[in-house]
């Protein structure tokens, strides 16, 4: 599903560009990249991504976690989440969301591949059903 927009949302910039980077070699389109929760619901309304790529900690008073079930009930769009924070709390309350993956910091080319492509597959599945 090359040419999907993905919207990246990550506070630390430089790992935003890093992600950016490795999206459009992979052959995505990154539609946009935020930084808070709050940004990242604009920018959805803005440009109109495939699949949101999300960060759980982020600067600002909207964690990953809230800002995700507000882009999926408003938009009901999937969502990755590519974060650090594995620990059982954390993990448990991003579970809660329906995330469409999981994808731990540091991660390869490949995981970010598999996971959006699966999350975008099994997407399109339930827009056709």
């Amino acid at each position: 599903m090359k040419n999907s927009r993905i919207l990246v949302v990550e506070d630390e910039a430089i790992v935003a560009m890093v992600i950016k980077r490795r999206l459009k070699d992979l052959g995505y389109i990154v539609s946009g990249v935020a930084s808070t929760g709050k940004d990242a619901i604009t920018k959805v309304e803005g440009t109109f991504p495939d699949l949101v790529l999300m960060d759980i900690r982020l600067k600002g008073d909207m964690d990953g976690i809230e800002a995700t079930k507000i882009i999926k009930d408003r938009f009901s769009l999937p969502v990755v989440y590519l974060t650090a924070h594995s620990d059982d709390v954390t993990f448990k309350k991003a579970k809660e969301t329906d995330p469409d993956g999981y994808i731990l910091k540091p991660f390869t080319e490949k995981d970010l591949r598999t996971t959006i492509e699966i999350a975008l597959h099994k997407f399109q599945k339930e827009r056709e059903n």
